[in-house]
């Protein structure tokens, strides 16, 4: 009789890193600060499923009265001006992380993701379609299969959006500028300035 022969196979398993080891922050702290965090979080989840409610409420509100639906934009967003219209549908992480300033108008359909601070200046049109993106992700596909992530704040002042917009993380739009319908911005833009195209450059000075 032949021996039999037998195959090993060896499974290797990976432990998963722990990236906070030193860090005894929440990944709620950690997130407020703009650091690495695990978006994967009871307490962060609790406060994303707070604005959803909000935001429909908002909604639902806005189409019976605009003004009376002022109180629940209030409760949802981080400080709103006099005279502050945003159509709905709104779409936000938080809310709490947004700042509009008075007299600006938003048309339908904003997607703000205020992982970071957003800051709408006063006097602002934002039209429709527009997306405000402070969140980031790591390059390497390991860290970003572990669901880390962080954000970068995105400043804007006194500017119009034009449809479609999309402003990435980090970006400040100077005052009175002009961003053309369909710009994808990922780098600052002075003031008085038009600026067009992906990516966003300035074309014309105001």
């Amino acid at each position: 009789m032949h021996s039999q022969e037998r195959t090993i196979v060896r499974f290797s398993v990976r432990m998963p890193t722990d990236y906070f080891a030193d860090d005894s922050r929440t990944n709620l702290e950690r997130m407020l600060a703009g650091d690495l965090y695990i978006a994967d979080d009871p307490e962060i989840a609790r406060r994303q499923r707070q604005a959803m409610q909000l935001t429909f409420r908002y909604q639902t509100a806005y189409i019976e009265d605009a003004e009376t639906a002022r109180p629940l934009l209030a409760e949802l967003l981080g400080s709103v001006g006099d005279g502050v219209d945003v159509r709905p549908p709104l779409f936000v992480d938080y809310g709490s992380n947004i700042t509009i300033g008075s007299e600006t108008f938003i048309n339908f359909n904003l997607t703000a993701l205020d992982v970071a601070q957003i800051v709408i200046g006063e006097h602002c049109q934002i039209g429709p379609n527009v997306q405000l993106l402070t969140p980031t992700h790591p390059v390497e596909p390991q860290p970003r299969r572990d669901k880390l992530e962080a954000a970068l704040p995105i400043i804007g002042d006194n500017v119009w959006l034009g449809g479609g917009v999309i402003v990435c993380p980090g970006v400040t739009i100077g005052d009175n500028s002009v961003i053309g319908a369909g710009a994808v911005v990922v780098k600052d833009i002075p003031a008085n300035a038009v600026a067009v195209g992906n990516p966003a450059r300035v074309v014309r000075e105001l």
